[in-house]
């Protein structure tokens, strides 16, 4: 199986870490293609860069489609989910999606936890997007700057254990999902010091993806993810261009 591990942002390491999640939870023979964004912002944690990179998200899907079994967007608030969902001819899976309904399979009602107070906003249309707003207990996120994308979740670990914490004691959530690709890894670092199940949004996102590959289920062919009709287009990245015309 081959699954193209999407990051719309573009810090390198990032993606190589979400890799290296993904490949520890794959099953055997699985190949993760990691793929990081070759233009666009280094996190994305706004609706406008989210715009950009779910774009671009696009064009690397196009350029990279051949040969895949099932495709991972790996940016927490799943950019450009929807049109790649109508665009691929394989599973789609998002990572805050997966790590969402992997939580509602563990409780009756989750947290998110993340590292930044910019992101809140653009979370919560995430949940409302995902249909889940009843099931979320709260959102929870570290109120301080940080030095680095690549190294915030060593920067944050011991705050990040004790929001959880909050959330699960003080919010009544019975499971927290860890937002953000950045924090990829930190669960299974900080699962002691939590009192509920840490969800883990890159190995959700893996194993969900592998599953729905092996379910073989066919592409839809009506409703909000049929894929568009064939059309011409102007402008667009050569591999895009032939996937809006009805390639894939």
């Amino acid at each position: 199986m081959r699954l193209l591990l999407l990051n719309p942002n573009t810090t390198a390491s990032v993606t190589e870490r979400m890799a290296a999640v993904a490949r520890t939870v794959a099953a055997a023979g699985t190949e993760v293609v990691p793929l990081t964004a070759p233009r666009g912002v280094p996190y994305i944690s706004t609706r406008a860069e989210a715009q950009v990179g779910g774009a671009v998200a696009l064009e690397m899907l196009a350029e990279n489609l051949a040969g895949a079994d099932a495709v991972i967007v790996a940016a927490f608030g799943d950019p450009g989910l929807g049109a790649l969902r109508e665009l691929a001819p394989v599973p789609v899976v998002g990572l805050a999606e997966a790590g969402m309904l992997t939580a509602c399979m563990l409780s009756r009602r989750f947290a998110i936890v993340s590292f930044a107070r910019a992101l809140g906003p653009w979370y919560r249309e995430c949940v409302e997007y995902h249909g889940l707003a009843p099931r979320l207990a709260a959102i929870r996120l570290v109120d301080r700057p940080f030095g680095s994308i690549e190294t915030v979740q060593d920067e944050f670990e011991a705050l990040i254990a004790e929001t959880a914490e909050q959330a699960a004691t003080e919010d009544g959530a019975d499971a927290v999902v860890l937002a953000g690709a950045p924090l990829a890894g930190l669960a299974e670092r900080i699962a002691d010091r939590v009192p509920v199940p840490l969800v883990d949004c890159v190995a959700a996102a893996t194993r969900q993806a592998e599953t729905l590959a092996l379910l073989g289920v066919r592409k839809a062919r009506l409703g909000n993810f049929r894929r568009p009709d064939p059309k011409p287009s102007s402008g667009l990245a050569p591999a895009l261009a032939d996937l809006v015309g009805g390639a894939a």
